[in-house]
């Protein structure tokens, strides 16, 4: 009886809790809504445009914040959702309305970017829109994430700023004017890669509206004919199988080539620990046929014996294919830029200052207790105190930390006092190892 309860008592939490009908627009509010913002005619076509062009700019510039203006302008969202409440609802002609106005949207965009970056005397692509061209898994689970928090809030009686930050979350416009500049600089590869994220983030946010519709329990047009339905659908889960597999694909690609990479830096840094060698460059090539890591060095030249036992431990890092190309000497400086070795030179040098900074760092602080000396021993003219380290050269002990003071007495401490000092620093100080050192 007890467990029959707690089971009660659970389902109602989780329902009340999670129920989507809570704070939930009027269905035929919530239509209009999205049907609304599905046309592209007027104020949302020259929306389009300005956040088009802020977009380009933005790319062009290299600005994130100016990239997350534009896709928080764009009024993209709205014929794609159209879309997903009509394929939800089976109202067609909303749905053929939603792609008619997205396709009409989508050849804007394109055709105002590239108008754009072909007149741009600069044509440089940079990292924000080469982040564009290769769309992996990850896209398409930000897509469909980011269309269900978007759906969500659309049908809510007071929206949130959830459809913001769906906008820039999922990206549509980024994408769209990255084919722009793939179509104005010849760059085709850059053009479907592109279109193909833009592709990914509308149709996954199409399948979030339908599928929150669905489970909302939006009222749908009856069909005719139940076959007619059944065909539907399996069009939707065919156009998401063919959006899906490339996707993978490249994702596959993207995480191999990432796993190779910090596994050759690794095999780098803990296989070429020379006191007289100094790694000065480390290129790894990742390709699925040969993938290199090539090494160059400076310093004393490694035996080859040495090189062939370094290479042999290329499998204990799953580099089992890789090729070790190690350069040095002649072929070393004809492989390096001078500024590699500063640069190699200078990293070496901070990582050493930050270390002592660190060290230093963990030195106790002493306090200041020049009144309490002057206090004691009134002919003390002056006083110094820090860490020292002592530096073994003989044996096998190693180096040892002590604290050393200096003081300047105007006139000479008796035995007895000296030691009545020394006792009295370590107490106040806190401190097992003093040395002391008078003036």
């Amino acid at each position: 009886m007890e467990n029959q309860n707690l089971l009660q008592f659970l389902k109602k939490f989780i329902v009340s809790r999670f129920n989507l009908r809570h704070d939930q627009a009027n269905e035929q509010e919530v239509i209009r809504s999205i049907t609304r913002n599905s046309d592209f005619v007027g104020a949302n076509l020259w929306t389009l445009i300005f956040a088009i062009l802020i977009a380009s700019i933005g790319l062009n510039m290299n600005s994130t914040a100016v990239i997350i203006g534009a896709m928080l302008i764009s009024p993209l969202m709205g014929p794609i959702m159209g879309v997903g409440l009509g394929i939800g609802t089976n109202n067609f002609e909303l749905v053929k309305k939603g792609v008619r106005n997205l396709i009409t949207a989508t050849l804007i965009g394109i055709a105002t970017s590239a108008i754009y970056f072909w007149i741009t005397p600069l044509d440089e692509a940079k990292s924000e829109l080469l982040s564009r061209i290769t769309p992996t898994l990850w896209d398409v689970f930000i897509a469909f994430f980011g269309g269900l928090a978007g759906v969500v809030a659309a049908t809510r009686n007071e929206k949130s700023n959830a459809i913001p930050g769906v906008a820039i979350a999922t990206a549509l416009m980024p994408p769209l004017c990255t084919a722009g500049y793939g179509l104005a600089t010849g760059h085709f590869y850059y053009f479907l890669g592109a279109l193909y994220l833009y592709l990914i983030n509308s149709i996954f946010i199409c399948i979030s509206t339908f599928m929150i519709i669905r489970l909302m329990k939006f009222k749908r047009v009856s069909f005719d004919d139940p076959a007619s339905e059944k065909k539907v659908s399996r069009y939707i889960l065919g156009v998401i199988i063919i959006t899906i597999l490339p996707s993978i694909y490249l994702t596959y690609g993207i995480v191999h080539q990432s796993i190779f990479e910090s596994n050759a830096k690794k095999f780098v840094k803990e296989q070429f620990t020379f006191k007289n060698t100094m790694v000065i460059s480390t290129a790894v090539n990742y390709n699925t046929k040969t993938p290199e890591i090539d090494v160059s060095l400076i310093g004393k030249e490694l035996q080859q014996s040495i090189i062939d036992s370094i290479e042999s431990n290329l499998k204990q890092y799953q580099l089992d294919e890789a090729k070790l190309i190690v350069r040095q000497g002649f072929n070393a400086r004809k492989e390096i830029d001078p500024s590699k070795i500063k640069t190699g030179i200078l990293e070496e040098l901070l990582q050493r200052d930050s270390l002592h900074t660190q060290q230093l760092k963990k030195s106790p602080e002493f306090p200041d207790i020049r009144n309490e000396l002057k206090a004691l021993y009134p002919t003390l003219k002056s006083y110094s105190l820090g860490n020292a380290v002592v530096r073994v050269t003989e044996g096998s002990k190693q180096d040892d930390t002590l604290t050393l003071i200096v003081l300047k007495f105007s006139t000479p401490l008796r035995r007895t006092e000296r030691e009545k000092l020394t006792n009295w620093l370590t107490d106040r100080l806190q401190t097992d190892s003093i040395k002391l050192v008078l003036e």
